[in-house]
């Protein structure tokens, strides 16, 4: 059995002899100058006598009985290559005699029966920890070393400054001297001495420890970023630099997935930490700082330090900089995480620099590893050409991706948990399902700025003319195959912007825009937001755009169309400059245009007028749908569909009628055909002539139009 114990074991068990050792000749020496009926009392250290006084009066200062210069370093096997407390040693530059303090102060931690012997030798029953005064005494063989050895316990000593140990005031003592001070190892050096597994505790709640699993050949990366990083990690196993690196962009579990392949390849585990969570408790910051360096230190671990944007703010830029400062004397191997590129006025701070890693929004053949790693871990599983649209309509990270294959799992269970009159059958996961989940997991930026629109109308819905109706599936199909042409097909070498669809409706009020975009939402599964231009434009200079950034970065982030109704309000002519207003004006008109033609997914602007709008803007449009008022023909689709199949009708309906004599657009249709619901189940009758001819006349009021007799 003792063939298996851990070589530590062995080595603290040297340790521990030889302080015994040390301890059983000054507590000889303590008989041999006080006698041994000074242990008798029953309060010593509480009360003193005549007699003490004489003998401490007598006593040469700061003279110490407890020393034994046969035992001034410990043994040899104790600290060979490869000990921990060897390893301490040179990591922290630490003398024999700061070994020494360190075997004083671990024995209580190991067996209490010292916390007796050490009351007996500072001759105080309540003194069961040890003092600087105790160490002092027990390793100096003078009063002049005792004098010169109290720089072992300075702030700037090894053993305070990198926290290996701790002065804590003497509790029965108001101010108590540095003598008087218990000295206490950390418990992380207790942890480390003793080779124990695991997170430190005080570290729990912001930290994780990991054991890497995951494989560079695993990941979906860039050939060229595996390499790189490949080559880093090499000159830095060669060289002994402390390789720091910052990752940034927006796929949080992307970049955590890269810094543990880097953990694998390096043989070492992965300590991750989540600084918005040490902000919690600002107080303990950098306490916790200090902790979690030391971890990574004591663990030999790649330290992983994610959400730098939380201290990137200028209620916390001290803690940033404290961060930072850290870092540069911090000798392992580091990666920071955030999501702006690094701010390189910081990074002087850190003499051997830090190298900058992007991570942009994953790519097509990304997100398609992502999809079949997460929807086959969650048993689901779908055609190729069902991975190819999932891949190519939705801009997701990593983690986005995964929630939305657990949402759809969980949806259907749900589903199958209540089984229809109809079927009992357990229904599978579809893609559909797939796409409510995305839409889920998504949008919620968007929802302070815009109005989402639920889509209910469909292809059948819309009365439109062929040629129109065929626009509109046009636009559908480029949404749907903007990887094949823009990637496989090589035209994004040819344009770096304007990858995105941006689509004008024109027509008068009425005329089917709305509708035809929430068609188009239908269609391609993706959500609908109305942009409320009101909470947009502002008098301020400046906020428009800021309220313009946000709806487009919240918009990429959602995967969403943008509805823009009544865009000429904002995407107007531009005028001529008469004054400080008409130059911001233009301005914002510009800015517009630019954001216009970064964003990536599908805009559709509604107009009344199409004259009005910019003609910059009107370039930079894929398409232009012209909503013409509806004919005759249309009309009477129109008044057909209008009606719901449960809602009650009078075979005298005339709908042609309607449709010969009135030029209504749709919107007026459906309003009418509202109307004389209402008429009707006032009367407890059916939907008649009659009702219809008294809704038409209302409309045609609320339209300032006279209506001719029927």
């Amino acid at each position: 059995m003792l063939a298996q114990t851990k070589p530590c074991f062995k080595q603290l068990l040297l340790v521990l002899q030889h302080l015994d050792r040390r301890l059983e000749t000054a507590v000889a020496a303590v008989e041999a100058a006080y006698g041994t009926e000074a242990n008798n009392g029953l309060y010593r250290g509480l009360q003193i006598d005549a007699a003490e006084v004489g003998q401490l009066i007598e006593q040469a200062p700061g003279n110490s009985v407890l020393y034994s210069e046969q035992l001034q370093n410990l043994p040899s096997d104790a600290v060979e290559a490869g000990s921990p407390l060897a390893w301490l040693q040179d990591c922290f530059g630490l003398s024999s005699f700061d070994l020494n303090i360190i075997a004083v102060a671990l024995a209580p931690e190991l067996d209490r029966r010292y916390e007796r012997l050490y009351a007996y030798l500072q001759d105080d029953v309540r003194a069961k920890r040890p003092t600087v005064d105790l160490s002092l005494n027990l390793l100096c063989a003078s009063s002049l070393e005792k004098l010169m050895r109290r720089t072992h316990f300075a702030a700037e000593s090894p053993l305070i400054r990198h926290g290996l140990l701790h002065l804590i005031p003497d509790p029965n003592q108001a101010e108590p001297s540095l003598l008087a001070h218990i000295i206490k190892l950390d418990p992380q050096v207790v942890r480390l001495l003793l080779e124990e597994q695991g997170l430190d505790r005080r570290l729990v709640s912001v930290c994780q420890l990991i054991s890497p699993q995951i494989q560079f050949q695993e990941l979906p990366i860039s050939v060229s970023i595996q390499q790189a990083l490949l080559t880093l990690i090499q000159a830095d196993w060669q060289t002994n630099r402390s390789l720091k690196l910052y990752f940034h962009g927006i796929d949080r579990a992307g970049k955590r997935q890269v810094a543990e392949a880097m953990a694998s390849v390096l043989k070492i585990p992965l300590l991750t930490v989540k600084l918005a969570k040490i902000l919690a408790a600002k107080s303990e910051f950098i306490k916790t700082l200090n902790l979690i360096f030391q971890e990574a230190l004591f663990q030999n671990a790649l330290l992983y330090i994610e959400e730098l944007e939380a201290l990137q703010t200028p209620d916390h830029e001290l803690f940033y900089h404290t961060l930072i400062e850290s870092l540069a004397t911090y000798s392992g191997r580091t990666i920071l995480s955030g999501l702006k590129p690094w701010l390189y006025t910081a990074a002087q701070l850190i003499p051997q620099g830090i190298f900058s890693v992007p991570f942009a929004m994953p790519n097509f053949e990304q997100r398609r590893f992502y999809w079949m790693h997460y929807l086959k871990a969650a048993n689901i599983f779908l055609s190729s050409s069902e991975l190819d649209t999932l891949s190519d309509r939705f801009r997701l990270t990593s983690d986005q991706i995964a929630n939305a294959a657990i949402a759809a799992t969980h949806q259907v269970k749900w589903k199958n948990a209540a089984p229809t009159l109809h079927s009992s059958e357990l229904a599978a996961v579809q893609i559909n399902d797939i796409f409510l989940a995305v839409r889920g997991t998504s949008g919620r930026d968007l929802e302070a700025l815009s109005r989402q629109i639920n889509p209910h109308y469909r292809w059948d819905d819309i009365v439109l003319p062929a040629p129109l109706k065929a626009q509109l599936r046009e636009i559908c199909e480029h949404v749907k195959h903007q990887y094949l042409v823009w990637e496989r097909w090589g035209f994004n070498r040819q344009q770096s912007l304007g990858k995105g669809l941006n689509v004008m409706f024109a027509g008068t009020p009425g005329t089917g825009k709305t509708m035809a975009a929430e068609v188009i939402a239908q269609e391609l599964q993706l959500d609908l937001y109305k942009i409320d231009l009101s909470q947009i434009v502002s008098k301020y200079i400046g906020e428009t755009e800021k309220n313009l950034n946000q709806i487009f970065t919240a918009a990429t982030n959602a995967n969403a169309i943008l509805l823009f109704d009544e865009a000429d309000a904002l995407f107007g002519k531009r005028s001529d400059v008469k004054d400080a207003h008409d130059r911001y004006a233009n301005l914002e008109i510009s800015y517009l245009l630019q954001k216009m033609e970064e964003y990536e997914g599908l805009a559709i602007l509604t107009t009344n007028l199409r004259a009005n709008m910019d003609d910059a803007f009107m370039r930079r449009l894929r398409f232009i749908v012209e909503f013409p008022i509806p004919g005759e023909k249309q009309r009477q689709q129109i008044w057909q569909k209008v009606f719901p199949d449960l809602a009650p009708r009078s075979p005298e309906l005339d709908l042609g009628y309607l449709a010969r004599n009135f030029e209504l657009t749709g919107a007026n249709i459906r309003s009418i055909a509202l109307a004389s619901a209402f008429l009707a189940a006032t009367e407890g009758n059916p939907i008649a002539m009659s009702h219809l001819t008294q809704a038409v006349r209302r409309e045609y009021q609320k339209m300032g139009k006279i209506m001719k007799e029927i």
